[in-house]
């Protein structure tokens, strides 16, 4: 399946769009900051390192980290190789935008068309498939809007809008916000007003924008993993969900070597390797298993596809 996230522009009230920009504002500047500690590390020789191995640098999307699926690759990846795997959190957006400081050799990210554009504007050599999994919508158990059971996001979106049901929004850029803003947009419908609230620390992440959202008895887009991870501390319920369009990618992109020759681009497409083996795909099938009684993330290599369930 061709993954095809728009982040078409939409009319939003003056409030907010002043909650936008301050969010998207407060995640640069959070950028900045985590961006020039790394470079400072590197420089002062701070960042240590595994024995015989050395240590690549990755920017990944907030929902792989949070879930802990990037720190059991990077644990096992390090194990095989003795090369370690730092990562730092952030939105999609921002993650793209530290990259291209040439700072960091990799990156995780789930915006098809951002994605797209780090490659072609030089800063990444390609996008590579790694995992997926789905977004869900998420709302009170009461349901003022009655999506339940609906069928498609363009449904229950419209629902939503026609009944002023509060909806919450990470509004940050990142690639949860730009899916959500890519369903909109292919329901034709242009959310603004007291009910569309875009949550101002939505650039901390999921996890954080599901709690806020829970603790406002509301509706939002989330990606099912985080949901997993956090039902039990929630009240809200999945009520529209397996609809096509809320496919969810995750790719890898290695940082362009010839644009940044200091970028350690041969341990990073190891790491890629062993991410996209059999052995890394296979971790990624059974991750969560256990624990939630379903997988986090499903393969989506050419070995993971081959995989037997």
């Amino acid at each position: 399946m061709d993954p095809s996230n728009h982040a078409g522009s939409l009319c939003f009230s003056q409030r907010a769009r002043y909650c936008f920009i301050k969010g998207v504002l407060a995640d640069l500047i959070t950028s900045w900051i985590i961006t020039g500690e790394v470079l400072c590390a590197k420089q002062e020789g701070l960042v240590t390192t595994a024995a015989g191995g050395g240590q690549i640098l990755l920017a990944g999307t907030f929902g792989p980290i949070d879930a802990g699926i990037v720190a059991a690759l990077e644990d096992s990846f390090e194990k095989k190789t003795g090369i370690r795997v730092r990562h730092v959190g952030a939105g999609t957006g921002t993650a793209l935008k530290m990259a291209e400081s040439g700072t960091f050799d990799l990156v995780m990210v789930h915006a098809r068309e951002l994605e797209e554009k780090f490659v072609a504007d030089g800063f990444g050599v390609k996008r590579i498939d790694l995992m997926y999994n789905d977004f869900v919508i998420i709302g009170p158990e009461s349901d003022p809007a009655q999506i339940n059971g609906l069928k498609t996001s363009a449904e229950a979106l419209k629902k939503i809008m026609d009944t002023r049901s509060l909806f919450i929004s990470r509004g940050d850029n990142s690639g949860t916000h730009v899916a959500e803003q890519g369903l909109w947009l292919a329901a034709g419908l242009s959310p603004s007003g007291d009910w569309y609230r875009i949550y101002e620390k939505g650039s901390e992440g999921n996890v954080k924008t599901l709690k806020y959202t829970d603790k406002q008895n509301g509706y939002t887009i989330i990606d099912r993993a985080t949901y997993l991870t956090v039902k039990n501390d929630i009240k809200l319920k999945v009520l529209v969900e397996k609809d096509e369009s809320l496919l969810n990618y995750i790719s890898f992109i290695p940082v362009n070597p010839e644009k940044f020759p200091n970028v350690k681009n041969k341990q990073a497409m190891q790491f890629v390797d062993y991410c996209t083996s059999a052995e890394g795909q296979t971790i990624i099938r059974d991750f969560g298993k256990d624990k939630y009684g379903e997988p986090l993330f499903y393969p989506n290599s050419p070995e993971g596809k081959n995989l037997s369930n």
